[in-house]
């Protein structure tokens, strides 16, 4: 087979996108990734996303105090909540919904938290323009209580807006869930979608799958992205402490322009 490239087995048929998904959309980088014989090898998650300014908070550790991967260590880290799928080209965030949570939540999560280098990020809505924007898939939920929060920006006390699939809706939430666009009213699990967040002086627009959804006018101070599976259940609401809630990110990119102040800005 002359000229042909080789993939692990499983990875064409993921990574070709069926419908214009948007997995496919990092095709080329993957098949970067995937030719060089030590992501074979060590089979990392970040040798497929860029982790070098995030944070993961996992669902073990001790109560209150969930286990915390950031820095160099992350580049390095997988274990069973946190790892590349079958076809190495997507990392699982897993949580389960009897596991360990932060002493400000109920809830467990396998969950990245923006930084800014060593440092929280921390950045004003109004400060130039901050974009995120994440191809993923919502794989499984709790059987009781159905719901998973794959995206966030949150702030120093509260979320700001989730990216939050209930049942088989997936919408974006702000304002507590009194503020609501449906992205998708019959959200089939396992279905890539791409969302994008600009965040601006002129407030919070979303798209979904390269369509504008919302505009939403807020704006704020603190604010930072959190991506992965944030479980909305745990054993108090019926749920297993073995029911689980998985999201698959296939790529994951934070922007910010030059009038964003932190970090140098990413084009």
């Amino acid at each position: 087979m002359t000229g042909a490239t080789l993939l692990p087995q499983g990875v064409a048929d993921a990574a070709v996108p069926e419908g214009g998904n948007c997995v496919g959309s990092s095709f080329g980088g993957i098949l970067d990734r995937l030719g060089n014989p030590e992501t074979l090898a060590h089979p990392l998650p970040g040798r497929l996303l860029d982790l070098k300014n995030w944070k993961l908070t996992l669902p073990t550790g001790k109560k209150g105090k969930p286990e915390e991967i950031e820095g160099p260590d992350l580049s390095a880290f997988t274990n069973d909540f946190f790892r590349l799928n079958d076809a190495k080209d997507g990392v699982v965030f897993t949580a389960n919904a009897g596991g360990v949570t932060t002493s400000g939540s109920s809830y467990p999560r396998s969950e990245l938290r923006e930084m800014n280098g060593t440092e929280k990020a921390a950045w004003d809505s109004t400060d130039g323009t901050h974009t995120l924007d994440v191809c993923e898939a919502i794989t499984k939920t709790p059987a009781t209580k159905p719901e998973v929060v794959s995206a966030q920006i949150h702030d120093t006390e509260d979320d700001v807006l989730q990216i939050r699939l209930e049942g088989t809706t997936l919408s974006v939430q702000y304002d507590d869930g009194r503020g609501e666009a449906v992205l998708d009213p019959d959200y089939q699990l396992g279905t890539p979608f791409r969302v994008t967040v600009d965040v601006s002086a002129e407030g919070i627009a979303v798209s979904y799958n390269g369509e504008h959804k919302t505009d939403i006018e807020k704006s704020g101070s603190g604010w930072y992205w959190k991506v992965g599976a944030y479980v909305q259940s745990n054993p108090s609401k019926g749920e297993s402490p073995d029911a689980v809630g998985e999201v698959v990110v296939y790529s994951l990119d934070m922007k910010q322009d030059a009038n964003a102040p932190g970090r140098p800005a990413e084009s």
